[in-house]
C-alpha cells in the first residue's frame, strides 16, 4: 500500500522519510509550538493541521540486569533505569534476558527489582534465552517475578492495545504451532491501524549472534498482516534496519527492525554488517524512546550520559 505524505512533508518513494522544515526570512507564515517542536505553516496554509503529535511514548530495551548494583560504578542497569524514570513513558517494553545469568527469582529480586522494578507495573516484558536457564525450571523465576503482567492469559505471549496501536509480545524461545496459531488469530481480530511486535532473538543482526532464522515464519505472518515494526534484543548492541521482507530483500513497504540489547549487559562487537542495516552502535548502554502517533512512529536512542546517540526517520503506518 502506498503511503500518504504528512502535512509539510516532501514526498518520497519510500516508507521512510525525514520531514524537512524551513522558516523563510519573511514573516509571511504562522509559527506554533507542538510537542516541543517549532512548526511553520505558510501564510496560505496557516490553518492547515499541524504534523501529528506524539500520542504516547514507550521505552524499549533488552538484555538488562547483570548481577551488580548501584554501588559498583561499572554497573549499567541502574543508569538505564534512571533514564526510564526521567522519560516517564506510558509503558516499557523489555526484549528478553531481563535478568542474568540464570534469571532465578532471587536474582530478579536482588538486581532487576532494585532498578527496573521501579516501573514493573507498566512493564510489558518478553523472555529471552537466559530466562530458560533457571535451575527451578524454564521461565520459572521470570513468571514468578512478573506474574500476570508476563502471563496475562496463562501463556508467555500476549498482546495489548494503546491508542491506535496493537502491540504483540512473543516468546522466541519456542515459536511452536500453538504460538503461531495464536498469532494468526490475534492479528485477524486486531482492529487497530498500526501494529508492532517484539521478541528476543532478532531475525536480522550484525552482532555476535548474527541472524536468527527462528523468527522468519513469524516475520512473514506479521508482514502479510501489514505490521510496521519489530523489536528485538539478544545481541548487546543497537541497530536499526531499513524496511525489508522475511527473505532479507529491501522492500519499501516491508517491516522495520529495531535491535536494542542495550539495557545493561556487557556490549557485544559488530561481527558482520547485514544488508539494509542503517545504523549500528556498540559499547553504549541506553534505552530507546519510541514516540507513537495515530498514524506513525519514530524513536531515539538515549545513552546513559543523557545524549541522543541516534534518531530514526519518521515512519507512517501502512
Amino acid at each position: 500500500m502506498s503511503r500518504t505524505p504528512r502535512t509539510g512533508e516532501i514526498p518520497t518513494n519510500s516508507r521512510t522519510h525525514q520531514a524537512r522544515w524551513a522558516v523563510p526570512a519573511a514573516a509571511a507564515g504562522a509559527l506554533a509550538l507542538v510537542g516541543g517542536v517549532l512548526l511553520w505553516s505558510p501564510a496560505d496554509e496557516a490553518d492547515a493541521s499541524p504534523a501529528p503529535r506524539a500520542a504516547f511514548t514507550a521505552v524499549a530495551a533488552g538484555d538488562i540486569a547483570e548481577q551488580c548494583t548501584k554501588s559498583d560504578s561499572r554497573c549499567a542497569h541502574p543508569k538505564t533505569a534512571a533514564l526510564v524514570q526521567q522519560i516517564n513513558p506510558q509503558f516499557v517494553l523489555t526484549m528478553g534476558d531481563n535478568q542474568y545469568d540464570d534469571a532465578r527469582l532471587k536474582d530478579f529480586q536482588k538486581y532487576y527489582a532494585t532498578t527496573w522494578g521501579a516501573f514493573k507495573n507498566k512493564t510489558r516484558p518478553v523472555p529471552g534465552n537466559h530466562e530458560t536457564y533457571d535451575p527451578a525450571g524454564p521461565l520459572k523465576g521470570y513468571k514468578s517475578y512478573f506474574g500476570s503482567v508476563a502471563y496475562p492469559d496463562g501463556k508467555s505471549y500476549y498482546s495489548f492495545d494503546q491508542g491506535n496501536w496493537h502491540f504483540i509480545a512473543l516468546d522466541s524461545n519456542s515459536f511452536n504451532s500453538a504460538q503461531i496459531n495464536w498469532l494468526k488469530k490475534d492479528l485477524a481480530a486486531n482492529g487497530k491501524k498500526c501494529v508492532a511486535a517484539y521478541w528476543h532473538h532478532p531475525l536480522y543482526s550484525s552482532g555476535e549472534h548474527g541472524n536468527n532464522p527462528v523468527g522468519k515464519p513469524v516475520w512473514k505472518i506479521l508482514d502479510e498482516a501489514g505490521a510496521e515494526l519489530v523489536l528485538g534484543g539478544h545481541d548487546h548492541h543497537y541497530e536499526r534496519f531499513a524496511p525489508q521482507d522475511a527473505n532479507g530483500k529491501a522492500d519499501a513497504n516491508g517491516m522495520v527492525e529495531l535491535l536494542a540489547g542495550t539495557g545493561g549487559a556487557n556490549p557485544y562487537k559488530i561481527e558482520e554488517v547485514q544488508p539494509h542495516s542503517q545504523k549500528r552502535i556498540t559499547n553504549t548502554h541506553g534505552v530507546v524512546r519510541l514516540d507513537f502517533t495515530d498514524s506513525g512512529y519514530s524513536w531515539k536512542l538515549i545513552g546513559t550520559d543523557g545524549s541522543t546517540k541516534d534518531s530514526s526517520p519518521s515512519y507512517d503506518c501502512r
